[in-house]
């Protein structure tokens, strides 16, 4: 009756027993408590355990009684009474330990589980083949690799690796410590691998990034004919899902089919998760219809891929139907939600969201707090923000450092730095991220010389920078104009055994490509080809042509881009770019249509850069088609720069009168650069009026830009209109400003190290000045004596 689960018609007929005085012996006491177990019926196992009690000590203290109480309640998961009762045990055998060091791994207890591994060795009870998995999982827990393979020893030791569920749970704990080596070995040396073996190893892999070994094991299995499981199918479409493999995924999915897997939450939810990280949402709604017994859980993932997808109606007409099915949405739906209203800068969805988490008492979900502080400072609503950040009581680090990420992003170094010390006093220790943080934002209010001290100050409270410290730095300062630093910095990270990502390679390439520094550029591509980082990233080759092309290495710039790896437009962008540089507007006009041809569709950055090359070679008629190819062929609307170079080119060819019509139908108001352009022309034209009405414009739209007063001072003085340059001069003077001198700069070779020496015009500061001084007066020497 038992063994059928039938427990109720068990302990009637005991009962019957007990009536008719019938003797009850201690095992059938011990086959109803097994049976519990089974059924997990704790209150009938309660039932029994009082009726143990009351029939007195010849039942109360057998050993077979104790034990089978033990694991009833470690099988139920009551802890603290499995304790008790252990604790009083007069013998504790292999199965009563098994049962408590099971409940403390299942409880999450896995420091006490390993504990228990010890003392039943150190009381020579010897663990067996229920305890070891056990003690398996609780080192994959803490990834106590050391610990795992003294485990490992005394399994082979005592000859348990012949057991296929003990080599399993080692394969699985040597996956979960990252030592996958061994985890392949142990796997190996199983003489008859079961499905368990096999999903053991291969979530292994998954977990530590080897997703297509994952899926080769995958292949193997198949081949020895073992069946896949829910967890096979499952680990597969992670593996897919992570290495963006749409094909491995498919075929995933067919398998589950084939096999006739139903789709249940959880093999259900690993398709639904798969589709939706590939971008097929298409497919991901199939299989949301077909799927049996949806869950929260299920719609917050369809809901989440419509969201990554930028799908943003589509996901609010999920989390209507979904509250039509009369499911609450959870912590993750409305964290969802708020990340669309971030994505889209959509305020008033994140106000409704908001309001619907205080109206259902979510506004103490520290989760939820931090995600509405994020979106509202997305939406350009600081002050929201910090209004949320405050109306939380219970605030962790993390939110903590979302406003300060606001802040920072904001450029708002003063609040960031008042929010840095404040978290401090309220006895919150800031975290590397944290600091990252506070030098983003001095580097975003171009406070440079506060942020390096800040790093210095990081080192020093002894938190050691990460790869996104250093890149931080390092890209803050070639923003701030410090490329030669930003270099500097790119050493020191390597001088502290930090190995460059793609986005510190980047940054170090933008860096040269300022600093026009060639020998700089090299050594970098060479780290690049050495480390073999051309294939990890489109944004590598990209930097890679236009730090050559602005170092005026045009045909290695051409090199690299016909090597390239990948045909994305970044990488043309910066090659058309690069010959709009110099002046090829032929070539840059072939690679650009060269895009249709190969299905690439061209963007803002595209027009920008054939329209440059145009405007290089003075090709007036292409540079028309092409502006009016922008909306009708392409959809792509015009921006201001767009309309500035067209200005550009039409003022250039002296089509003045269309260039000007073109800035006055434009929409949006013409910029400084645009007006220089138009009055450049209109003084060599000496249109009088117009460069008085353009001149006002100039001045109104950069009044405190000393340039141009220094360009409408020249275009006077070419009228003859001299009173006018005065009063240029005057208006100069009364604001404080001064022109700022051109300079140019060389770069020295010194030792191992190259030097950069920069020359200004009338300059005096130069430390070499006096032996410059006296080269350049032999050299007006030596160019007089030729001349005569």
């Amino acid at each position: 009756l038992c063994k059928n689960g039938e427990i109720k018609e068990a302990l009637s007929l005991v009962t019957e027993m007990d009536f008719r005085n019938v003797r009850i012996g201690p095992e059938i006491y011990g086959e109803i408590l097994q049976g519990c177990v089974y059924e997990r019926d704790f209150h009938t196992g309660q039932q029994i355990h009082a009726r143990i009690l009351k029939n007195g000590d010849f039942y109360a203290k057998n050993e077979y009684i104790e034990t089978k109480l033990v694991i009833f309640y470690a099988k139920c998961d009551a802890l603290e009474i499995a304790e008790v009762l252990f604790s009083k045990l007069r013998v504790r055998n292999v199965f009563s330990w098994a049962a408590i060091i099971g409940v403390k791994c299942r409880m999450g207890l896995v420091e006490g589980a390993l504990m228990g591994f010890v003392e039943m060795l150190k009381d020579e009870i010897f663990p067996d083949n229920f305890v070891v998995p056990n003690v398996c999982k609780a080192c994959g827990a803490l990834q106590w690799r050391g610990f795992g393979r003294g485990v490992h020893g005394y399994v082979a030791k005592s000859g348990l690796d012949d057991c296929v569920f003990v080599a399993s749970s080692l394969a699985d704990m040597y996956g979960k410590c990252g030592v996958l080596d061994d985890a392949r070995k142990v796997f190996d040396e199983i003489p008859e691998r079961n499905v368990v073996a096999w999903n053991a190893l291969m979530v292994g892999y998954v977990q530590n990034g080897m997703n297509e070994e994952a899926i080769r094991l995958m292949c193997d299995m198949r081949e020895e004919g073992v069946e896949p499981t829910r967890v096979t199918v499952s680990t597969c479409l992670s593996a897919s899902a992570n290495m963006g493999g749409v094909e491995e995924g498919k075929q995933s999915h067919a398998l589950a089919v084939v096999n006739g897997l139903e789709l249940d939450n959880i093999l259900g939810t690993s398709v639904l998760n798969f589709y939706c990280k590939v971008g097929l949402v298409e497919y991901a709604e199939m299989v949301f219809d077909r799927m049996v017994g949806k869950d929260v859980v299920t719609w917050n993932l369809l809901i989440s891929g419509y969201v990554q997808q930028g799908l943003v109606e589509d996901a609010i007409r999920m989390c209507k139907l979904m509250r039509l099915e009369k499911l609450k949405f959870d912590c993750v739906t409305l964290s969802t939600l708020m990340s669309t209203a971030a994505r889209t800068q959509n305020s008033k969805l994140g106000k409704e969201v908001q309001c619907y988490c205080i109206r259902h008492s979510f506004e103490s979900d520290i989760v939820l707090a931090s995600t509405a502080v994020d979106m509202y400072a997305k939406c350009g609503s600081i002050v929201d923000a910090k209004k949320v950040f405050d109306s939380t009581v219970q605030k962790d680090l993390i939110l903590w450092n979302t406003l300060l990420a606001a802040y920072a992003e904001s450029g708002l170094s003063g609040e960031a730095l008042r929010l840095f010390y404040e978290m401090q006093l309220e006895s919150v220790p800031p975290n590397v991220i944290t600091w990252n943080l506070i030098i983003l934002s001095l580097l975003r209010n171009g406070q440079v010389d506060e942020a390096k001290k800040m790093f210095l100050q990081m080192q020093s409270s002894g938190i050691v920078p990460t790869i996104v410290s250093w890149t931080t730095m390092m890209n803050g300062l070639v923003q701030n104009g410090c490329s030669e630093e930003a270099i500097h910095y790119l050493r020191k990270m390597q001088e502290y055994g930090m190995r460059p990502n793609v986005f510190s390679i980047t940054v170090a390439l933008s860096a040269c490509a300022n600093l026009a520094s060639l020998h700089f550029g090299r050594s970098v591509h060479g780290y690049i080809i050495r480390n073999r980082l051309h294939s990890s990233s489109v944004s590598i080759e990209t930097s890679l042509v236009d730090m050559y092309a602005k170092c005026g290495d045009i045909s290695k710039a051409e090199k690299v881009f016909r090597r390239k790896l990948f045909s994305e437009l970044p990488l043309y962008n910066a090659m058309i770019s690069a010959y709009a540089l110099y002046g090829n507007v032929e070539e840059a006009m072939a690679l650009y249509r060269s895009l249709d041809d190969m299905g690439i569709k061209p963007d803002n950055i595209t027009f920008t850069n054939i329209l440059s090359a145009c405007n290089h070679a003075g090709d007036i008629n292409q540079a028309i088609e092409i502006f009016s190819d922008m909306v009708s062929k392409h959809g792509v609307k015009p921006c201001l720069e767009h309309y500035g170079l067209m200005v550009d080119l039409l003022a250039s060819a002296g089509e003045t009168e269309k260039a000007l019509r073109l800035m006055e139908e434009m929409p949006y108001e013409p910029d400084a650069r645009m007006i220089q352009s138009l009055l450049a022309t209109c003084n060599k034209e000496h249109k009088t009026e117009l460069v008085e009405y353009l001149s006002k414009q100039l001045l109104e739209s950069e009044p405190d830009n000393s340039g141009n007063y220094v360009t409408i001072s020249n275009a006077y003085a070419v009228e003859g209109s001299w009173d006018e340059v005065v009063k240029m001069r005057e208006m100069m003077k009364a604001k404080g400003l001064k022109k700022q001198p051109g300079c140019s700069w060389i770069r020295v070779k010194r030792e191992e190290e190259e030097e950069v020496q920069v020359f200004v015009a009338n300059d005096k500061t130069h430390l070499r000045n006096n032996e410059i001084r006296r080269m350049l007066a032999l050299l007006l020497n030596d160019m007089r004596s030729d001349s005569k």
